[in-house]
């Protein structure tokens, strides 16, 4: 008996240690899913644009697309951090939202996404982004300008609204911070340690001096509301923490909750 208990303990120690090594060697390609595009592909696009290819080092190069609204008067941009999935054509869809209240939409795509060169770092999304808000207040107040953040991008969002000043920061699904997600999947490991990446939104929420908004579905599969939930911690008493009963992750903006926030946020 006691032989059969040494012989589980290891087989048990041999799978833990087996399965943490491979989360921690693979957690890039849990967490990015990148569509490349060749460097010739050709964007179309229902709305007008403006693509810029904005080059960082030798090496690293940014894919922007600048969406455009078909009013004259234009209130603003909205700098939108996408997710972790496909490139800028797969966030296409939610770019009216903002271009029918007026706003410019500045959509960049990570390194290694759609057309954007160079290897991928916790360090250069925040660099990079930095960049695009540099640009951004070229040509617009920061009163003027919106900083978004769709799930992965939460984090980039929420850095950058802690370092400069804008209108508003607006966080859709977003996550605690990334060992706190891989916590809700892998509890029985030490992901603080494990996680390369740490975006920690509950930390940079707090030195936001300017509006949060932010929408989280009930029904989330991919980022659980609970670990979303944590960030009211970090909110200040004029933020809102919106939560959509029945929403999931991807499907926000079908509910007419989110649709009439993001209305009133945007007049």
């Amino acid at each position: 008996m006691k032989r059969k208990i040494v012989r589980g303990g290891k087989v048990f120690i041999l799978i833990y240690c087996t399965i943490g090594i491979a989360l921690y060697y693979l957690q890039e390609k849990f967490i990015f899913h990148p569509v490349k595009l060749s460097s010739d592909y050709l964007f179309s696009f229902s709305s007008p644009f403006q693509e810029l290819n904005i080059p960082i080092n030798k090496t690293d190069t940014v894919s922007l697309i600048k969406f455009f609204p078909t009013t004259v008067v234009r209130k603003g941009v909205v700098l939108y951090f996408h997710g972790n999935k496909e490139n800028i054509l797969h966030y296409t869809k939610f770019v009216n939202s903002f271009t029918k209240n007026g706003y410019e939409v500045w959509m960049p795509d990570y390194p290694g996404f759609g057309k954007s060169t160079g290897e991928i770092s916790e360090q250069k999304l925040y660099e990079q982004a930095y960049q695009i808000k540099r640009l951004a207040d070229n040509s617009y107040h920061p009163d003027s300008i919106i900083i978004y953040g769709k799930s992965f991008g939460t984090g980039i969002a929420s850095y950058l609204a802690s370092n400069t000043m804008a209108k508003e920061l607006i966080l859709e699904t977003p996550y605690s911070s990334i060992p706190d997600l891989f916590s809700c999947y892998a509890f029985m490991y030490p992901t603080s340690y494990m996680s390369i990446y740490k975006l920690p939104v509950v930390d940079y929420l707090k030195d936001v001096p300017f509006p949060i908004t932010i929408f989280h579905g009930t029904a989330d599969g991919v980022i659980p509301y609970r670990c979303a939930a944590s960030l009211k911690k970090s909110l200040k008493s004029n933020d809102r923490f919106i939560s959509i009963e029945g929403g999931s992750h991807n499907d926000l903006s079908r509910y007419d909750v989110y649709k009439k926030s993001l209305d009133s946020l945007l007049r």
